[in-house]
């Protein structure tokens, strides 16, 4: 590890489950969880705001606990902050750089058991990308799996500007960001979005061309069937009937059933590089949920109004640490 003139503890506070369970009752604030060793090709970073997904969650009650790493565990995959720490093979970040990422390159696989929501994470270099200037901490948070799961889920489909696309639960972390990607990286010339009948215009504003009201209307009984349909809300059998016939595309981000195909993200630091053009001019704008961010103190309530399903947008924790 490189010397630096930040004073790192050995302890700190963070949000530990030692069981699989319900987050309600296994989640605990903690202060004195271990700060976790820098690798060789990894960065300490001080938490400065962390944003929470559906896999946190599904994690904690053991969903994936065949290949997860053991408990206890800091959850958390959606971190920015300050790098305090160096690892002797880093090459590029140095510290006091603001940066941001998703900490887990496989999602699945063996996820770090001290993840970002406690005071400090160590994360490999090739997962994180400098901050853009433009975003605070808070936004920079709510992006990095929800935005890479986006372009992934895009690129895999080879989405052109010739596709009319549909987005099955537009008005989410990741449908929101699958919108504006289509629309001003993909420049796609048609697209829709479904949403509950209070954030129609939420969808309309983000670039969506037709806004549908799911509790409304029948994605299904459309009269235009769609190149592309990008399911974030694991409705597979809707998306497959809303794609054209014999060529239609179908990806979703959740297990669902063939002939659509789902995936799972893989983190990289790239991809966010890739589309910095694009958050530092405007034309791709972080969503948080308006009930946030939430104080580091409620993560409890945080993850509470997660799992309600009205959530728009991205779910903050933010402040966890006073800026360097």
């Amino acid at each position: 590890m490189s010397s630096s003139t930040v004073t790192v503890p050995t302890k700190m506070k963070g949000w530990v489950y030692s069981e699989y369970g319900d987050p309600a009752q296994v989640l605990k604030l903690e202060s004195e969880v271990p700060v976790p060793d820098v690798k060789e090709d990894q960065v300490l970073v001080k938490v400065v705001a962390a944003a929470l997904n559906l896999l946190d969650y599904k994690r904690m009650e053991g969903a994936i606990k065949a290949t997860d790493s053991s408990p206890p565990t800091v959850p958390g995959y959606d971190v920015a902050g300050v790098v305090v720490e160096l690892g002797s093979k880093v090459k590029n970040l140095q510290v006091g750089d603001e940066v941001y990422g998703n900490i887990n390159e496989a999602a699945l696989l063996q996820p770090k058991k001290y993840g970002s929501l406690a005071e400090y994470t160590a994360v490999e270099e090739k997962l994180l990308a400098l901050k853009p200037q433009n975003l605070s901490f808070a936004e920079a948070a709510s992006l990095p799996l929800a935005i890479e799961t986006a372009l992934e889920g895009l690129e895999k489909v080879g989405l052109t500007s010739e596709m009319s696309i549909l987005v099955l639960g537009g008005a989410g972390g990741v449908g929101s960001l699958v919108i504006q990607l289509e629309k001003h990286v993909f420049g796609s010339y048609k697209v829709a979005a479904t949403s509950s009948t209070s954030k129609l215009e939420r969808l309309k504003s983000m670039g969506a061309d037709l806004a549908i009201d799911y509790t409304k209307q029948n994605v299904e009984e459309l009269d235009h069937k769609f190149d592309v349909v990008f399911d974030t809300v694991q409705n597979g059998t809707a998306a497959v009937n809303a794609a054209k016939s014999g060529g239609g595309r179908v990806v979703a981000i959740l297990p669902v059933p063939p002939p659509a195909s789902w995936f799972v993200v893989t983190s990289k630091g790239s991809a966010l590089e890739k589309l910095k053009p694009y958050l530092e001019s405007g034309e791709v704008k972080p969503l948080i949920d308006p009930n946030g961010p939430f104080p580091f103190s409620q993560t409890l309530e945080a993850f509470s109004h997660l799992m309600t399903g009205r959530a728009t947008g991205k779910v903050v924790v933010h402040p966890l640490i006073y800026i360097l």
